[in-house]
C-alpha cells in the first residue's frame, strides 16, 4: 500500500489492517513447512505449573535449547568460554500461546532463521503437539542427538499446526571484550541452510 494511501486511512482502519496482515504472517508461522529443523522435547515434571500445562516461562528454555543445539550440532559454537571465539547474547524473545502442552509429552520444537547479519541472527521457533489419539511419538538416541530437518518421516507423527511460535535475535559477541563480532563463515553457512529450507 502506498505510504500516503496509508495516511489517509482512519486510524481505526490502519490498526485493522496491520493486525490483518500480522495475522495471516502469524498463521503462516504456524506451520510445519515453516521451519527447516526439529527436535523431539521431552517435557519434565517441573515444567507443569498448578493449572496442569508447561508454565508460559519454560517454553523459552525449550526454544534456548533448539536454537544452542543447532549451534553446537551444525554451525560449530564451541560452549566453553576459555576456547570459545565468540558467544551469543539473547537481545530480544517473544512467544504466542496458542494451545497448551503438558507432562508426560514429547513436542517436537521447530526453527527457522530469517535474518543473518554481520554478528546477529534472527529466530523464528515453534512447538508442535503430539498428534491426538495416537501413541505417544517416538525419539530414539539419533534424534535427541541429531535432530531431523523438514521432510523428515516422523514429522508425521505431530501436529502440522503449532502450539506455540516465538522468536528470538541472538548477538554474537568477543568474550573478552563483549563487542559484537562477526560470524564466521562456517557458522554462517549453516545458519544460511536453515533460512533456504524454511523459505521452500
Amino acid at each position: 500500500m502506498a505510504s500516503w494511501v496509508w495516511r489517509m486511512l482512519p486510524r481505526n482502519v490502519r490498526f485493522l489492517t496491520t493486525s490483518s496482515e500480522n495475522q495471516r504472517v502469524e498463521d503462516c508461522h504456524r506451520h510445519q513447512e515453516a521451519y527447516g529443523y526439529f527436535l523431539p522435547i521431552q517435557t519434565r515434571w517441573q515444567d507443569n505449573d498448578q493449572y496442569g500445562h508447561v508454565n508460559n516461562a519454560v517454553y523459552y528454555s525449550y526454544f534456548d535449547t533448539i536454537i544452542n543445539h543447532y549451534l553446537i550440532r551444525y554451525c560449530g559454537l564451541k560452549t566453553r568460554l576459555l576456547t570459545s571465539p565468540l558467544v551469543g547474547f539473547m537481545v530480544t524473545n517473544q512467544c504466542t500461546f496458542h494451545a497448551p502442552v503438558g507432562f508426560p509429552q514429547v513436542p517436537v520444537a521447530a526453527l527457522a532463521v530469517e535474518k543473518v547479519g554481520h554478528s546477529s541472527v534472527h529466530y523464528r521457533l515453534a512447538l508442535f503437539p503430539p498428534k491426538p489419539a495416537q501413541e505417544p511419538p517416538t525419539a530414539d538416541h539419533h534424534d535427541l542427538s541429531d535432530g531431523f530437518f523438514f521432510g523428515h518421516p516422523k514429522l508425521a507423527q505431530f501436529d502440522t499446526l503449532a502450539c506455540t511460535t516465538g522468536s528470538s535475535v541472538h548477538v554474537f559477541v568477543n568474550p573478552a571484550t563483549s563487542k559484537p563480532v562477526g560470524l564466521p563463515e562456517h557458522f554462517r553457512r549453516g545458519l544460511l541452510r536453515l533460512r533456504r529450507l524454511a523459505s521452500v
